[in-house]
């Protein structure tokens, strides 16, 4: 087994690096040599075999020398624990009897500069929180699981409706008592609030091992090992095991592109850029930090292990990769042409993975053009399930920050996204990356007054679930936040008591609840037949409606960009019949002015606004988002109804 991971390791093949890596507990036999006397009182050697208990420590450090264990458990002694080299390939093992959980220990060795190095072990599943930078001894294996129903019934969730959670862990709810909760703490509030709001999914911001805090977990130090700031490992399995019970996702973002520059870790490991760029020219990337030479397989094995590691032993049910425009282009730049070498390590992931987990998504965040970044990799595709339709987003803040006044001229920006939105399987992402760094949060980037903000919020979360798309919000923005996110701060949960910020949440969980329940807002979403545009061209008034279809659930969508008023508007639709509104922006309960559709509007068979063969009239309040369903398929004729019971008498 350990050559077979060995050799799969330096090929860039293995996804199972972590069970020769690293720290491991384990029972070895040894064999000793004990006096004793015989019958003729002559003194004799016998062998016997004894069990002993420890762990062994393996590394990866090909131009090291002298290599030694220290820890707390030869009091960081370098002479007592060297450990020898397995073979050529630059693998170091040695075993330790008496081992325990939550030891502290480095690996002490002279580098390929001849300096003599303390570094924490790459594949570690538990570290100390800084500023302390060791590694931790831990039994990674036997936790009860019981969500065993949940993994039996999993799904990639193409027909499946998929409304994700984004959250930071330790800011959701803030310290308690001047520390960072625990996974266990934060799954005590989380659960019943997902409950509330009707999300199926939580995505949480990385939990591998990262020095500083506003890296926000994206530039790690240890990419095995969860991170201690919320507890040990045991108790992030049962944050997910909980949650799984409880019916909900869990996803983990990753960063597989780069590293922290700490001296204590990845970079320059054994004297050489093992992980990293050797070319100076792509070394640091663009937020200074060292970035993984994805073309180096050896590089490649310890990035697919480390995300199959999460996979295999913490039972997440997806992955999103950040950044996957840094992998695509060299340094992100689409002029420096395709990194054909980081490309190949997103295909052999995806494939692997897919292979040995096939419930399991693989998500990316994406900001460019690159094609078939979620076409199957035997199609010539990087493999991925979802990519982030980053272009969608970005186009519809802008049309929403418009003054309506202007908003005509930018009619194609909330048109566009379904003129490409065939081409991959996307998710409509409101992230964490749009309330930081002084760009506002979502509610401040919309046009208007106080009143019209909130007004426009409404609609924009409309616009969002009624999109074609998976969904994601990041953690906050269902309490239309004024104050952007910060990662020392608990959210502001004290909005709740004011009545517009509470409409706020009860609105998502509205929406959250239509989406579950009505397959055509969810079920074969990428397939042309089931969406039709109804009000397209329509610049001048900045209204915009469509249709979506699948089987008896037929559902018309209409927004009204502007402040005007419509007592009486005609919506062109496919089918007569009569529709009942579902869902309202403009309702009180949801801080509106409570215009709404109090009868059911009937859909005549006359012709409508843009050429559609049927249509109906509504009532359209001031930044109106409404959803109809159709519930009677035709209008009877009054005058026959009247004939038919003449002729019974």
């Amino acid at each position: 087994m350990a050559f077979g991971i060995l050799s799969d390791y330096l090929m860039g093949q293995t996804t199972h690096a972590f069970d020769y890596f690293g720290c491991h507990f384990a029972t070895r036999e040894v064999e000793t040599s004990e006096e004793y006397v015989d019958k003729a009182g002559r003194k004799r050697k016998r062998k016997t075999t004894i069990k002993e208990e420890g762990a062994y420590f393996r590394l990866y450090a090909p131009m090291a020398e002298d290599v030694s264990v220290i820890g707390e458990f030869n009091g960081w002694d370098v002479r007592t624990h060297k450990m020898a080299k397995v073979d050529d390939c630059g693998a170091w093992e040695v075993f330790i009897p008496g081992i325990k959980d939550y030891m502290s220990y480095k690996y002490h060795f002279k580098n390929a500069r001849g300096e003599y190095v303390d570094k924490a072990d790459p594949f570690a599943f538990y570290s100390e929180f800084r500023p302390q930078t060791c590694s931790r001894c831990y039994d990674i294996e036997g936790f009860p699981w019981m969500d065993g129903n949940w993994l039996k019934s999993r799904s990639r969730n193409f027909d499946a409706p998929m409304s994700i959670y984004e959250m930071h862990i330790g800011s959701w709810r803030g310290k308690v008592d001047g520390r960072y909760p625990s996974y266990e703490e934060v799954a005590d509030y989380l659960i019943p609030y997902l409950q509330q709001t009707g999300f199926t999914h939580v995505e949480i911001m990385p939990i591998t091992q990262y020095p500083f805090d506003g890296s926000w977990g994206y530039q790690a130090t240890g990419f095995y090992s969860v991170d201690s700031r919320y507890g040990n490992p045991k108790q992030l399995m049962s944050f997910v095991d909980r949650l799984h019970r409880a019916g909900f996702g869990v996803i983990l973002d990753f960063a597989p592109v780069h590293f922290a520059t700490d001296g204590f870790a990845l970079r320059e490991f054994d004297g050489t850029c093992l992980y990293e760029y050797s070319d100076p020219a792509h070394t640091i990337s663009p937020w200074g930090s060292a970035q993984f030479d994805l073309g180096k397989d050896p590089v490649r094995s310890f990035l697919m292990s480390a995300m199959n590691f999460f996979l295999t032993y913490f039972h997440f049910d997806g992955i999103r990769v950040d950044a996957v425009s840094n992998i695509v282009f060299w340094d992100g730049n689409k002029n420096n042409g395709e990194n054909t070498g980081a490309t190949e390590f997103i295909r052999r992931l995806n494939g692997k993975i897919h292979y040995e987990h096939p419930s399991v998504m693989m998500i990316a965040e994406d900001s460019t053009d690159f094609t078939k970044v979620t076409a199957p990799v035997e199609y010539g595709g990087l493999g991925f399930d979802y990519k982030w339709d980053l272009g969608w987003m970005n186009d519809t803040l802008k049309y929403y920050s418009k003054d309506p006044v202007y908003k005509k001229y930018d009619h194609n920006k909330l048109t566009f996204s379904m003129a490409y939105f065939y081409s991959d399987n996307f998710l409509l992402p409101l992230s964490h990356d749009e309330v930081v760094h002084g760009k506002g949060t979502i509610i401040n980037k919309l046009w208007g007054d106080y009143e019209q903000k909130f007004a426009l919020l409404r609609n924009l979360y409309a616009y969002q679930f009624a999109h074609p798309g998976k969904k994601l919000n990041f953690m906050g923005n269902e309490l239309g936040s004024f104050d952007e996110w910060n990662e020392n701060k608990s959210l502001p949960w004290e909005l709740l008591s004011f009545p517009k910020h509470d409409s706020v949440k009860r609105l998502i969980r509205d929406l959250n609840l239509i989406y579950r329940a009505e397959p055509a807002m969810h079920y074969e979403e990428h397939n042309p037949a089931h969406f039709q545009w109804l009000m397209v061209d329509n610049a001048d008034q900045s209204v915009f409606a469509f249709e979506r279809e699948v089987g008896n659930s037929d559902l018309i969508f209409v927004f009204n960009m502007t402040p005007n008023y419509y007592e009486q508007y005609c919506v062109g639709t496919m089918h007569e019949g009569i529709y009942e509104e579902i869902f309202n922006s403009d309702k009180d309960i949801y801080g509106g002015w409570n215009q709404y559709n109090g009868l059911n509007p009937i859909s005549y068979p006359e012709p409508g606004p843009e050429g559609r063969p049927h249509h109906m009239d509504i009532k359209l309040g001031a930044f109106c988002a409404c959803i109809f369903k159709r519930r009677i398929d035709k209008i009877e004729d009054p005058s026959k109804k009247a004939k038919a019971k003449k002729s019974k008498k």
